[in-house]
């Protein structure tokens, strides 16, 4: 089993968008599994208070793919600053954990 897995969190403007980035990070075998949810931000953007509906993206993977998804969340977002926040997993089920080693491999 590898040593390290984690959750990375972004968010997109649209569901189209969270597909086609989902897609890409299972089929180049950076995240196991990607989920998706419809979700509604609150935040301060270029001195306006804004809320928009996003799609929230958890990825499951390895920690030492982090550098590769931030690359390819970067090269085919919309956002100019899309959130890439990464979230250490400190236990998890060890058939599950292998699982994402096998998918990520």
């Amino acid at each position: 089993m590898s040593q390290g897995y984690c959750v990375i969190l972004t968010t997109t403007g649209s569901q189209e968008e969270a597909n086609h980035l989902s897609e890409l990070l299972v089929h180049e075998k950076l995240a196991a599994c990607v989920q998706r949810f419809p979700i509604t931000s609150t935040y301060t953007w270029e001195g306006k208070l804004t809320r928009d509906s996003e799609w929230l993206l958890l990825i499951k993977t390895r920690s030492e793919k982090f550098k590769e998804i931030e690359s390819l969340i970067l090269t085919h977002h919309s956002y100019n600053v899309p959130e890439i926040i990464q979230l250490p997993v400190k236990a998890g089920n060890p058939g599950y954990l292998t699982w994402i080693d096998d998918n990520t491999a």
